[in-house]
């Protein structure tokens, strides 16, 4: 399983996961960070780096499924899409997405 961005994550956009991330895997929404599952060599880098602690590993229980909402950023037509983003290979050549998936979208602002 890749690393997958959590709920903590949501209106907190610091960004140092994204600078320590070897592959670019890491993609900006508007109100949350992904990572793509199918990019993700799972190195471990991001962990450390994230202030707020919102990024779990495979050992970490999601019961919040937060893993299935990462790879529904990727596979699924986001707001204002006519197709899903798929593997852009490459979060600095893509740049902000501009929308985020169902979840976080509908998640209350705090």
């Amino acid at each position: 399983m890749a690393y997958v961005i959590g709920g903590k994550c949501i209106d907190e956009m610091a960004g140092s996961c994204v600078d320590v991330c070897p592959v670019d895997c890491i993609y900006e929404g508007i109100r949350k960070r992904y990572i793509n599952p199918s990019e993700c060599v799972e190195c471990g880098a991001c962990l450390p780096e994230c202030p707020v602690d919102a990024i779990l590993s495979s050992t970490d229980e999601d019961k919040e499924g937060w893993a299935a909402n990462d790879a529904a950023f990727f596979e699924v037509a986001l707001p204002g899409r006519d197709a899903p983003l798929g593997d852009p290979g490459g979060a600095s050549g893509l740049g902000p997405v501009g929308a985020d998936s169902q979840a976080v979208t509908e998640w209350a602002m705090a």
